[in-house]
């Protein structure tokens, strides 16, 4: 599955290759404030409860308790076991061991077998329990709290384990009672719920002799566990027998963390035990005993590590790992030894890079575990290194496996000279020695080193050249996907040319040129390098090669009806098109990559594929929103909700956290635009909503990249916000959030990212200095402009570069207004002719028209200062010429605005000539735009509409209009005056007041 952003997607191609040891420990524990430990004396109670005799039986837990036992006594505690207990032996033996505990440094209990929860409390269930049992619960059962409160009393230090998780083993509609007339509380649906009596440090009292309590569920709270399969033991003990037992000097806590991930890798996600833990010193197993050794010691030693790591992984990392094991049905363990061989510095910041990565390295897994029995050698040495390797591997243990391989490679080296000279166990040497080059390369290319896993591809191939056709394919195909690998991680062009000589080199081996379904997938993934050096670059030559390959592999798949590779590689298309189409103001090659997300579509049905499905539903509205800014109308954004919206009945938060809050980004960015378009507040609020959804999962901490997009994209709805209201708090707020992501996107790692964050500040900016009045603000706004112009340069990015010449005029003309400098208003006439230079009506409707508009703004306001009528004639056209796209239905707020545009040019220009002849089309263009600025929606506008159409009247009764003329010039100027009043913009009033005294002194004449 992936993203049509950063997908790199390879087609399928077949290959032809197809302890515990017990340990004597004794506990110690160190103080917070001491400097030295001592030996410590530990009892432990050990109940394993299989055969019950009225409800399900469990056959483990009497497996569980003879090996804790077994263990516990190694490690030096007093250990006793017992099984199959009824409710008066278990509470006999629990009493007795309370009693035994007297004097010791620390009671042990672990339980293995039924325990349900009901009205807060815990209970362990005795064999001869029924439903009965339920009428009476504090007798016939054992309440947990009881067992920890009297061993708190004896001992300073309590352990419990509870292997008691399993499901409700009574009728799902049973009811408690903790005595016959108590009240009746619900049996807990699935598993145990924190213990009461294990209190936080923060609730721990001077007087408490306690040294604290461990708690260990098998399972998380209210989740059940699972009892493993007969015979054998449950998860939870099989991970405490693994762990427990052979730490040396680590801190309890870190144990129990690695027996948590243990459990949660053996049983693939589906159980993750948990630990209420409230110690007042920190608990070690200090005397280290025998470690395991040999290849076993060397794979439980990174293995531990590793479980380690995954306990720091947040949780919507764990989700992609999961997801990505789940799809590609490869171990949990070993994407997370990926994952660890890469290191936490190294990770993608971007969860679509970190799916991409995953993906990729899951394919290579599967591989790698397909091919196994290809390995053939008749050196037992060799055979032990390689079993050990993938014993590693699939243990997580990346590290340890490369060196069992650099043993094997060694031992292939030492053995090479000494190959019998007869042709067939040449063969056979050739071919099992560069099988062990091959396998090194696999682990490599799992550690993510790409370049030495080409290295030792290479070298298989040139082992197997001559002999086997089939592997000499294999290898150097595999050589050629690490180099890209290589030259992707990298940069390295180098690496990515030599990748694509290598596919060249592939295709020379179907004979005749044969354009079959071999030579398709090749050709393809030789596409796929094109496209990585093509967006790296400011020409498009490699990425319309690319294009031109990916259709003539459709051409081949269609023809062998290979629906899955055909549904890759136009996926690929699309891809492409996508990447063509956002650098050309041509809309052409965006309308194909939707036609050929759609036609993805069409091979990837929801029913069989939902997961994928869903990826190209969001693809399809990736494609959608590109194509809907080169557009006057919203029909396309409209699709692109839409497409979002079926995305998300697939990825759900539950399932998918990573996908659900990129979809969620994306929808808010086209609600945006909706809202902005349409003058819809709800639609921008509700795209607020969706990135601050998003932000739930994209914490900085996890995905960095990720928080700075979406923090960037809600600055992006609170400007939208701010359109309807005339304070500055959601402004602010807006300018905070783009001041966050550009914490993460600088100039020099994120530079198309940082650019964009520059343009967006300095939009809101441009809105504080004109509602503040503030130059400086202006000044600022116009430096950001200038500044994402470093990178939106012409030649590489034309619509970025006149976005910002647009921005630029905007704010330039305000800061003429508020500076009284005409040579602002110039400056803005130049960068909306700039803009215009980059925006056609014919491929950019709406931006084009947007620039007349401005133009026509700068034009109008350059004539106050020159009196040149010419000047005003030519606002009057660009705002009439931006009217042709800017209608009613598609754009209200923007034809509104040309509207009064055209209004304000009109009747100055009417002054200029000294002629009343203009007056009735101002009129016309000023009461239109009152279709959009309401009292109740825009009051603000609405207000400078009256006072426009105060001046209207004033000017007639000026050309002899009469007293009725006055009269209605100041009515409107008083509907003015209370506009702005509601609006809370209070700094026109004067003026208007003015003009109503004026208005009022020359009717006196009259």
């Amino acid at each position: 599955m992936t993203f049509v952003e950063t997908s790199r997607q390879h087609l399928f191609q077949q290959a032809w290759l197809t302890a515990f040891v017990a340990a004597l420990f004794c506990l110690a524990a160190t103080t917070l404030q001491a400097a030295e430990t001592k030996n410590l004396k530990g009892v432990a109670l050990i109940i394993g409860q299989s055969k019950y005799e009225h409800i399900t039986a469990l056959p483990n837990p009497a497996n569980d308790a003879r090996d804790m036992a077994k263990m516990l006594t190694d490690l030096g505690f007093d250990a006793r076991s017992v099984t199959d207990r009824d409710a008066a032996k278990l509470k006999r033996d629990l009493e007795r061991f309370t009693e035994d505990a007297e004097g010791a440094d620390v009671a042990f209990v672990y339980y293995s077998g039924h325990g349900i929860e009901a009205g807060g409390e815990n209970y362990l269930v005795p064999v001869d329990a029924d439903v009965s049992s339920l009428k009476d619960a504090d007798q016939a059962l054992v309440p947990i709290s009881i067992v920890m409160d009297a061993l708190k009393k004896t001992v300073p230090v309590t352990i419990i384990l509870l292997d008691a998780c399993r499901t409700n083993p009574f009728p799902p509609d049973a009811q408690v009672r903790r005595a016959p007339t108590a009240s009746a509380s619900p049996i807990g649906a699935g598993g145990l719920e924190p213990v009461r009596g294990a209190k936080a440090l923060g609730n721990t009292t001077a007087t408490d002799e306690s040294l604290g309590t461990v708690v260990g569920f098998a399972a998380e709270p209210g989740r059940p566990a699972l009892d493993g399969a007969a015979g054998e033991n449950s998860p939870y003990a099989a991970a405490l027998l693994r762990h427990l037992a052979a730490m040396k000097g680590t801190e309890f806590g870190s144990v129990m963390r690695m027996v948590t991930e243990e459990v949660y890798l053996d049983t693939k996600a589906k159980q993750r035990p948990w630990v209420n833990e409230s110690l007042r010193r920190l608990l070690y197993f200090g005397i280290a005993p025998p470690e395991p050794t040999g290849d076993d010691g060397l794979i439980t030693g990174e293995r531990r590590q590793l479980l380690l790591t995954i306990s720091d992984l947040p949780g919507p990392k764990r989700a992609q790992v999961e997801l990505a094991s789940l799809q590609d049905g490869v171990p949990l363990d070993a994407l997370y030894g990926v994952l660890k061989a890469l290191g936490a510095e190294k990770m993608p910041e971007d969860p679509t890079d970190l799916q991409k990565l995953l993906d990729a390295q899951a394919e290579r897994l599967k591989k790698m575990i397909s091919e196994r029995a290809a390995l053939r050698t008749d050196d037992p040495e060799i055979k032990r290194l390689v079993a050990s390797a993938d014993k590693a591997i699939g243990q997580g243990a990346i590290a340890t496996a490369r060196k069992f391989l650099d043993e094997a490679v060694g031992r292939v080296e030492q053995t090479g000279n000494a190959v019998d000279e007869a042709e067939a166990l040449v063969k056979q040497k050739r071919l099992a020695d560069a099988a062990i080059y091959a396998r090194r390369a696999d682990a490599s290319a799992l550690a993510f080193d790409y370049q030495a896993a080409a290295n030792d591809y290479a070298k298989a191939f040139s082992l197997v050249e001559k002999w086997d056709d089939k592997l000499r394919w294999n290898y150097k195909n595999q050589e050629a996907e690490a180099l890209n690998g290589y030259g992707y991680a990298t940069g390295d062009l180098d690496a990515l040319q030599r990748s694509i000589d290598a596919y060249r080199i592939i295709l020379n081996f179907i004979p005749n040129g044969e354009q079959n379904r071999d030579w398709a997938i090749t050709r393809n993934n030789m596409a796929v390098v094109l496209q990585t050096i093509g967006e790296r670059e400011t020409e498009t030559a490699h990425l319309e090669e690319a294009a031109r390959i990916f259709r003539d592999s459709l051409v081949v798949f269609e023809r062998e009806k290979d629906d899955l590779n055909w549904a890759a590689a136009q996926n690929n298309l699309a891809n492409v098109l996508l990447k063509l189409g956002e650098r050309q103001s041509d809309p052409k090659r965006l309308n194909e990559a939707v036609t050929a997300m759609r036609a993805t579509l069409e091979k990837r049905p929801r029913d069989k594929v939902p997961l994928d499905w869903a990826a190209s539903q969001m693809n399809l509205g990736i494609a959608l929103y590109a194509l809907s800014e080169r557009e006057p109308a919203g029909e396309h954004l409209t699709q692109a909700e839409a497409a979002y919206r079926l995305a998300l009945e697939e990825y759900t938060r539950e399932k998918a956290p990573v996908e659900w809050a990129m979809v969620e980004n994306n929808l808010g960015n086209t609600l945006v635009s909706l809202g902005i378009q349409l003058n819809d507040k709800a639609k921008i609020n509700e795209a607020a909503d969706a990135f601050r959804a998003a932000l739930q999962v994209r914490t900085r901490e996890t995905f960095p990249v990720s928080w700075a997009t979406s923090r960037l994209n809600l600055g992006n709805a609170l400007s939208g916000v701010a359109r309807f209201d005339m304070g500055t708090g959601a402004l602010e707020e807006a300018a905070a959030a783009y001041g966050d992501a550009l914490t993460v996107f600088t100039r020099q790692r994120f530079p198309m990212d940082w650019a964009s964050a520059q343009n967006n500040l300095g939009s809101i900016y441009q809105t504080l200095g004109q509602r503040t009045r503030d130059p400086a603000r202006l000044e600022e706004s116009a430096a950001a402009f200038q500044a994402a112009r470093r990178v939106y340069t012409r030649r590489a990015f034309p619509l970025d570069w006149a976005m910002s010449h647009y921005n630029l005029g905007n704010t330039l003309q305000l800061l003429g207004g508020l500076t009284d400098k005409p040579d602002r208003y110039s400056e803005a006439v130049n960068a909306y002719r700039d803009a215009l230079r980059e925006y056609k009506r014919e491929t950019n409707p709406r931006q084009w028209a947007l620039s007349e508009a401005g133009l026509g703004s700068a034009l109008h306001w350059l004539s106050m200062s020159n009196a040149d009528p010419k000047t005003l004639a030519d606002s009057v056209a660009a705002r009439r010429a931006a009217l042709e796209v800017l209608t009613l239905e598609a754009a209200p707020i923007d034809w509104a605005n040309a509207q009064n545009g055209i209004g304000m040019s009109l009747l100055n220009l009417g002054n200029l000539e000294r002629t009343d002849k203009y007056l009735g089309d101002a009129e016309a263009a000023f009461t239109a735009a009152l279709k959009v600025f309401t009292r109740e929606s825009q009051p603000m506008q609405w207000a400078f509409e009256q006072n426009n159409l105060g001046d209207i009247h004033w000017n007639r009764a000026s050309y002899g209009g009469g007293k009725a003329e006055y009269q209605k010039a100041i009515e409107f100027f008083e509907s003015a005056k209370q506009g702005f009043t509601e609006a809370g913009y209070t700094i026109p009033i004067p003026l208007t007041d003015q003009k109503i005294d004026l208005v009022k002194k020359q009717m006196a004449k009259k």
